[in-house]
């Protein structure tokens, strides 16, 4: 077996996997999916409901690509492009964020692993500081993925939006194999993700036992 899959399944297989660090229930919470799937509007509305802060890495993705250096002017080729960008990018984000979060604070965390190189180091340095965590999949179809970035391109105007068999070929290449790593896992939470953002919601705080 490979040894990310060992040391995931360390950790509490159980869909509401957490800590209590000096009494204080802590969860750390993924959102993973195709683009468009609501990632990042659910986590906003799990952020809103319980206080956890949410990290997400397209909003540093993008911040870093407006900056006129070397590193952002590539980025943003990539991003335009429909692109992901690379996995130890991603990391190095992730790891500088995890140094931030509190021994005592959940954390609702949107856009990361979307590659299994990356996936497992993030996994590995959540077994390290002894944070269990659970995976949120929001499944969508293609169809719905394309027809939801056709909408948000014309509110938002996000040039990646107009890439969409580009980005999808990239999922089915980088994210989807980490999909099933954390199936076989036991660590992902499948989502019926093509209904109401308020249905979706329901179904997310069920799952995680949130009342």
């Amino acid at each position: 077996m490979d040894p990310v899959r060992d040391k995931t399944l360390e950790m509490s297989a159980d869909s509401h996997a957490s800590r209590v660090s000096n009494g204080v229930e802590t969860r750390t919470i993924f959102f993973i999916g195709k683009p468009g799937c609501g990632k990042g509007d659910q986590a906003k509305l799990l952020s809103e409901k319980t206080g956890w802060r949410v990290i997400t890495a397209g909003a540093q993705f993008r911040a870093m690509s407006s900056e006129d250096t070397p590193v952002g002017r590539k980025m943003k080729i990539d991003n335009d492009e429909g692109l992901l960008q690379p996995h130890w990018l991603a990391t190095y984000l992730f790891l500088k964020s995890l140094i931030s979060i509190g021994e005592n604070e959940s954390v609702i965390i949107d856009g990361f692993c979307r590659e299994v190189s990356e996936a497992q180091i993030i996994a590995d340095s959540l077994v390290w500081v002894e944070r269990p965590f659970s995976v949120l999949y929001l499944k969508v179809s293609d169809e719905e993925v394309t027809r939801r970035l056709a909408l948000r391109k014309g509110i938002e105007g996000r040039a990646d939006d107009s890439v969409v068999d580009e980005r999808l070929k990239e999922y089915r290449e980088h994210t989807e194999p980490v999909v099933e790593l954390f199936r076989d896992a036991g660590k992902l939470i499948e989502i019926d993700g093509e209904r109401t953002r308020e249905e979706i919601a329901v179904d997310i705080d069920v799952a995680l036992g949130i009342k």
